[in-house]
Parts: structure tokens; C-alpha cells; sequence
């Protein structure tokens, strides 16, 4: 049987944190920040948790962790 590949795309993105949780960072961050609320560019600087509808699709695109 061959070895299950691991999204690399998906691997980018997601990092498993100690209880086995998933975060990611936010999108729009990167530019055109000038139109962008200071309260809405400090929030887009936090990591989120994957909430869990999600977190099933993410374990299945990384089996390996």
C-alpha cells in the first residue's frame, strides 16, 4: 500500500499546535492597508484556531500532522 501524501499547499498554511488544534493567519493583510480600520489590521495580526465544521477537511489534506 503507498504512503499517504501530505497537501503541500495545506501544509503552508496550517500548523498543529500542542492539544492538536490548527491555526492559520488571516488573509487581506498584506496590502492596500491604507483603506483598512487600525482596529480591523490588529485583528487580521492574530492566529485563529480552525474552527470544528473545518477541522475534519484539514486533518484529511494532513494525515502526517
Amino acid at each position: 500500500m503507498p504512503k499517504i501524501k501530505t497537501c503541500r499547499a495545506a501544509a503552508k498554511r496550517f500548523k498543529k499546535t500542542g492539544s492538536g488544534k490548527y491555526k492559520f493567519r488571516k488573509s487581506h493583510a498584506s496590502h492596500i492597508l491604507t483603506k483598512k480600520t487600525t482596529k480591523r489590521k490588529r485583528s487580521l495580526r492574530q492566529d485563529q484556531i480552525i474552527d470544528k465544521d473545518n477541522m475534519l477537511e484539514v486533518r484529511r489534506l494532513l494525515p502526517n500532522g
